[in-house]
């Protein structure tokens, strides 16, 4: 009886199976024929691809296709990021990994930019400077690929080669780099002393990594700020980065509890309270049309609560925040899930943050990113006169 009961259950399992195969055989047809939401559309094209195309094609190529054409068609900024490309995205926000050693503007997605080189990396040994746009990578024409396959392009295991093609928009000049990666750990704050000024500090921050607040915080103690009588933080050239650390570096220079408001597609307000001690002292922070992102939360924060004054260029006017969600694969998505307000509410997508003093690098004229003698470019030159006539008065 046993031996009957279990023919009688593998053949209702087999009549299961064709009954179910038969019926999605019928619902995709039905999807197909009714174009249901579009999709019919898209399950005719995978169908025409693998019954009509000249090779074989991997499913897993279709899929992950599909998936980047469906993300590139939201906005410049939200992205598909395959096993690779997801690495070299961690990194980034964790601040270390193989590479020629720049950091890279992805604040406009038309156009890959240097914002600085690395002190000590292959780039700056080899002669990249601020703002040369990269135009090859290895001969690949980057305008044709995204941004993360880009950058992930440049990075690699340390000992590898890669040959960049640049644009100087200084010089109008054309030129081509042949470097070796070399493992890059990056620190995203410098500190010293104004050159020639030694009762003044200068601090930079090229970009927002998750260790940029403690750096900061670091920086402040090892300068033992409260001997200056106030200091500059340079955000020109930082397209942003780890929203956190931003919120912690401007708790550091604003007086207010509230930093940024996060605000979600359907209307939810999250406001972001300060993480660090306010440091009461004069201070000027210079921004330009770089300046992206986070970098502009820590600026509409500043200029909100009029807590420093804001010199150089209106920033670039990126008010919107990504979400990296992984995918199977090691694989990833990155979507722009919120946008962000100032502490006063002021939505600065595509509008930027206003300095409080407007001031352009000359023409052909070199950015002194932390320079090391008292010759400043025209942007450091007014943050410094600024400053000193703020603690004059």
């Amino acid at each position: 009886m046993e031996g009957v009961n279990w023919k009688k259950a593998i053949y209702q399992a087999i009549a299961v199976g064709i009954i179910l195969a038969v019926g999605f055989v019928f619902l995709l047809a039905g999807f197909i024929l009714t174009n249901h939401d579009n999709l019919g559309r898209l399950l005719r094209v995978v169908y025409l691809i693998e019954s009509q195309y000249v090779e074989d094609v991997p499913r897993v190529k279709l899929v992950d296709g599909a998936i980047e054409g469906m993300v590139q068609a939201l906005d410049p900024y939200s992205s598909f990021q395959d096993a690779e490309e997801n690495k070299a995205l961690m990194n980034t926000i964790k601040g270390s990994f193989g590479g020629i050693g720049v950091h890279i503007s992805t604040a406009d997605p038309s156009q890959l930019v240097v914002l600085r080189p690395i002190k000590g990396s292959p780039a700056e040994r080899a002669g990249l400077e601020a703002g040369d746009v990269i135009l090859r990578i290895d001969g690949t024409d980057v305008s044709q690929i995204s941004q993360d396959q880009a950058i992930a392009m440049l990075r690699g295991d340390p000992g590898t080669g890669v040959t960049v093609a640049i644009y100087r928009p200084r010089t109008g000049e054309e030129l081509t780099f042949n470097l070796i990666r070399e493992n890059i750990n990056v620190p995203t704050v410098s500190a010293a002393p104004v050159p020639g000024r030694p009762d003044l500090a200068m601090i930079d921050i090229s970009n927002f990594t998750l260790q940029t607040g403690d750096e900061l915080e670091r920086a402040f103690q090892e300068l033992d700020i409260a001997k200056y009588k106030g200091f500059i933080l340079d955000l020109r050239y930082n397209h942003g980065g780890e929203i956190n650390a931003a919120v912690k570096v401007a708790s550091m220079l604003v007086p207010g509890e509230d930093i940024v408001h996060i605000v979600n597609k359907s209307g939810e307000v999250k406001t972001k309270k300060s993480t660090a001690k306010y440091v009461n002292k004069p201070f000027v922070l210079l921004i330009n049309e770089y300046s992206a992102s986070s970098s502009e939360i820590v600026a509409g924060a500043v200029k909100d609560y009029g807590s420093g004054t804001l010199v150089g260029t209106k920033s670039f006017g990126k008010g919107v925040v990504q979400t990296v969600f992984p995918l199977d694969g090691m694989t990833s998505v990155r979507l722009t899930t919120d946008k962000y307000l100032t502490p006063l509410k002021n939505d600065i997508h595509q509008k930027g943050v206003e300095p409080d003093v407007y001031v352009e690098l000359k023409e052909g004229e070199n950015p002194t990113i932390m320079p090391t003698e008292p010759k400043f470019d025209s942007q450091l030159a007014k943050a410094i006169e600024v400053l000193t006539q703020k603690i004059e008065q």
